[in-house]
């Protein structure tokens, strides 16, 4: 996360790349919760 901190160059690809983050990150977490709750219990 150090990269350039200007936020007017770039605003937009910025804010799809940390949608694109987000929605990975959430989409292995799910992965996580429903492999623990079918595998687990």
């Amino acid at each position: 996360m150090a990269r350039h901190a200007s936020s007017g160059q770039g605003g937009g690809s910025n804010l799809r790349t940390a949608l694109i983050l987000l929605s990975i990150a959430a989409v292995f977490f799910l992965g996580v919760i429903v492999n623990r709750w079918l595998f687990g219990a």
